[in-house]
């Protein structure tokens, strides 16, 4: 049964006028430093990132969950996130890109903004003041004016060269009416290395990510009033919704669609709710989630809804592990950065083996991004599991973008017309892009059909959040129970 939010979760928004501001290093620190004072903190991320997240889980001991009004819609935003924070004593959003930034030609969707008004969550601020001093007042006050629904409580102020230059920066912002909860000074680099998809995942770094985390925590406690930044997030009202529940997501989650449109037609009709299934007993049904440095994006909700609708969950790793876990039925291998191991899953030999003999007997395989790569025949000239007939590279170009899609092959993890909203994240190239059975019409903002659907297996670029759509995981554990 669903929760309702009958108390009010304390939370605040860590937001920023672009991108490289400061967020990470405050939103992260926060959560860590308030973790350290024995508090149950509830991490979030605005947008699709995965990387953040990871650093998020570090800092406060819990899953890391993205808020994503695009992926998800605008009605998810407030029950996953009160899902994420049920037991939390605060909770703390990053938000992402400029606060206003959301999905291109979209408006305020998906944007930092637009999730705080969905929280009904005061902002916090934080402004690179390096190149700045009275300056800093009209552009705080740009921001906490342009859209009178969003509740600037505070800024911080990061990158403030000396006690003179802070002085002039509060001064300033006397007459914007945002107080200052906390200076940051120009401090080295706290080491967060990037590479082509930004910051490197905390599984491949873990001894060194959580020395970052701990350095930002230190520069948050050091130069941050956490009781203020507490009252600020402390100041919230109840939200009137419940929480988000992945069995109740996955009662009153709609049938199969209509058959599919062509590309360009109407989107199929309304739907109606079906009847509440009956629950099924455990049968020991086995799904394997790839997880390790190579795999390491995927949504906590996914497991989650795997799990309600009768699967037992278990994680491996294909860099270390050389089988599939005992008894498994299906197979779901995430995003990631496979790569940078390509030789190392290929010298896996016989867990690629093991992969290609379960899609041999039909069995099903969702495969994203990462789980593409590592089932075409070869990945930078390495050979991988050879279950698709096409060969993936490195590229020069960034693909990245959300994706309004329709499924145009009937899959284990869709009916035909099934419309999913997802993203693209990537800098490789899979040739061909799509097979005899696309997995994947997309219709913006470019149309073309990507991915490919052969046997038990669907495998795309495109990633997905199946909070948006639980039939996704009922269809596919019900396809590994007759598989």
């Amino acid at each position: 049964m669903s929760v309702t939010s009958s108390f009010s979760v304390p939370r605040l928004v860590v937001a920023a006028p672009s991108s490289g501001s400061g967020k990470t290093t405050v939103a992260t620190g926060l959560m860590a430093a308030l973790t350290a004072r024995g508090l149950a903190v509830s991490p979030h991320k605005v947008g699709p990132d995965y990387i953040d997240p990871g650093y998020h889980a570090l800092a406060t001991g819990r899953p890391g969950r993205n808020l994503d009004a695009y992926l998800c819609g605008p009605e998810l935003v407030a029950p996953l996130f009160l899902h994420g924070a049920l037991g939390c004593d605060v909770a703390v959003v990053e938000g992402v890109m400029g606060m206003y930034d959301g999905a291109a030609g979209e408006g305020e969707l998906a944007s930092t903004a637009h999730v705080a008004k969905l929280l009904r969550a005061p902002v916090v601020l934080v402004v690179d003041a390096s190149s700045q001093s009275r300056s800093v007042a009209a552009l705080v006050h740009g921001f906490a004016s342009w859209d009178p629904e969003v509740r600037v409580g505070g800024v911080i102020l990061n990158k403030v060269a000396s006690d003179r230059h802070e002085a002039l920066l509060r001064e300033a912002l006397d007459s914007a009416g945002v107080p200052v909860l906390g200076v940051l000074r120009r401090v080295a680099r706290i080491d967060t290395p990037s590479r082509h998809l930004g910051l490197v995942p905390v599984a491949e770094r873990r001894a060194e990510a959580v020395d970052a985390v701990a350095a930002m925590a230190a520069q948050v406690s050091d130069g941050c009033d956490l009781e203020a930044l507490l009252g600020l997030a402390r100041s919230t009202g109840a939200l009137s919704c419940a929480a988000w529940d992945a069995a109740e997501a996955l009662a009153s989650s709609p049938p199969p669609p209509l058959p599919v449109p062509a590309l360009g037609a109407a989107p199929p009709g309304p739907r109606c709710r079906p009847e509440r299934p009956r629950p099924q007993a455990p049968d020991g049904l086995v799904v394997a989630v790839a997880g390790g440095a190579a795999f390491t994006f995927s949504y906590a909700e996914h497991t989650e809804l795997l799990a309600a609708a009768g699967a037992e969950v278990v994680l491996f790793d294909p860099l270390r592990d050389e089988q599939l876990p005992d008894g498994t039925r299906g197979l779901v291998m995430g995003g990631g950065f496979p790569e940078m191991y390509a030789s190392e899953l290929s010298a896996n030999e016989p867990l690629r083996k093991a992969v290609a003999a379960l899609a041999e007997s039909g069995a099903p395989i969702a495969a994203e991004c990462a789980g593409l790569l590592y089932l075409c025949r070869e990945l930078d000239g390495q050979p991988m599991c050879g279950v698709l007939d096409a060969t993936a590279r490195m590229s020069e170009r960034l693909t990245l973008g959300y994706r309004d899609a329709v499924a145009v092959s009937d899959s284990v993890l869709a009916p035909a017309g099934t419309r999913m909203r997802g993203h693209e994240f990537h800098r490789t190239v899979v040739e061909p892009g799509s097979g005899g059975a696309p997995a994947w019409g997309v219709l913006a903002p470019l149309r073309r059909v990507e991915g490919f659907v052969q046997q038990g297996v669907h495998a795309s670029y495109l990633h997905t959040h199946w909070a948006s759509e639980p039939g996704v995981a009922r269809r596919f554990v019900e396809r590994c129970r007759t598989s």
